[in-house]
């Protein structure tokens, strides 16, 4: 079989073997549950208390600001729904941009059933949200807008620290979805303005079923699962102390690292890129014209089949994706492309390449063999 070159990353990232480690104690003879008084209670409360502060540090806020989720998906689901219920008498008007996570998109979406009025914010040729637009969307009763830092597909980031200003000047609430752009470029949720922040571990080679929600202190959330109150009654369930640790740990090492890994991921994939246009004149690369992560090339070769290419490619030892993670096995095209205006038959092409800790030019030089040999067939 050949060597596996993995260039999936923001689909999942591999554990990080300090984080292995860490959690290791968790998943053995420190097994107790973070509520109880006991002292096998207490470790655990300890270890929890610890990658609270580790996720607060990373993020720039105060310990208490940190709401520990099964994920990603969950951290967007109780931001968007949690503060549409708890604010419905301010508004029921919500925007979300068009090239939002399903997360975030669905979560929005579900709230129809409730009364609420959701709409899309569209974005430019780019995938960059369109400002101008934004601002005309906004209503008296707006209660809630949620965009994205970076997107998952194409990884571009979004203004969201323009959005958030706008959003103070009228007091509605922010949330931002950093899944993508924690490890990748500096997250300051104080600095956006914005009042929730959703995380996710499997994203900065932490474990996956684990994540975190920033909630600005003063605002409220309606939870959406109800229990034993943990996380000062935000999110109920007995904590996943394992995942929690493992959370904790990858943000030190994101906390460390991610500066110089994002200078160096940057060189790789702007060399990949320039390598692209050369051997395929063809080529689309979206979102080039504007900043992104430093990891993430989405790509598309006109009148192919982007879905072919990956299966291909994936025979000859690549892991590469067609987009989001979340829409394989749905044959849907990328919602994000088609948003930003691209024809059918580009969006058909497209192939996502995202690279991380382990990646090298070796490594992208293969792949570049690679996709010589299953373009010329």
């Amino acid at each position: 079989m050949h060597r596996r070159i993995y260039l999936d990353y923001n689909a999942t990232t591999p554990l990080l073997p300090e984080v292995l480690e860490a959690m290791r104690p968790f998943l053995g003879d420190r097994f107790g549950n973070a509520s109880s008084v006991h002292w096998e209670g207490q470790v655990a409360k300890q270890a929890v208390d610890e990658a609270r502060e580790a996720v607060a540090a990373l993020l720039g806020v105060e310990p208490r600001e940190v709401v520990f989720t099964s994920g990603g998906t969950e951290a967007d689901n109780l931001a968007v729904q949690g503060i549409a219920r708890q604010y419905a008498r301010r508004g029921r008007h919500i925007l979300v941009s068009a090239i939002e996570h399903p997360a975030v998109l669905e979560a929005a979406k579900a709230l129809r059933h409730e009364g609420f009025r959701v709409e899309l914010i569209p974005v430019t040729a780019d995938g960059v949200v369109d400002l101008d637009r934004f601002q005309e969307m906004l209503r008296p009763d707006t209660v809630l807008v949620s965009v994205m830092a970076a997107n998952n597909e194409t990884g571009v980031i979004q203004p969201v620290e323009a959005i958030g200003g706008l959003c103070r000047e009228r007091e509605i609430f922010f949330h931002v979805d950093a899944v993508q752009a924690i490890g990748k470029l500096s997250v300051e949720p104080r600095r956006w303005g914005c009042d929730l922040l959703s995380l996710s571990a499997h994203k900065i080679y932490g474990p996956k079923g684990v994540g975190a929600l920033y909630v600005r202190q003063g605002v409220d959330l309606t939870p959406i699962l109800y229990g034993g109150f943990q996380e000062r009654g935000r999110r109920s369930g007995t904590e996943n102390v394992p995942g929690i640790v493992g959370l904790g740990v990858a943000c030190r090492y994101v906390a460390e690292r991610g500066v110089a890994e994002a200078e160096r991921l940057a060189k790789l994939r702007d060399h990949l890129e320039g390598e692209l246009r050369q051997a395929f004149p063809d080529v689309w690369i979206h979102g080039q014209r504007v900043p992104r992560v430093p990891n993430t090339s989405m790509f598309s070769f006109p009148g192919a089949d982007g879905e072919a290419l990956m299966i291909r490619l994936d025979l000859e030892g690549f892991a590469v994706s067609t987009g989001s993670a979340c829409s394989s096995g749905r044959l849907e095209p990328s919602h994000v492309l088609q948003a930003m205006g691209v024809p059918p038959e580009v969006v058909q092409g497209s192939l996502r390449v995202s690279l991380g800790r382990d990646t090298t030019w070796d490594d992208l030089a293969a792949l570049l063999r690679a996709l010589r040999q299953v373009r010329a067939v």
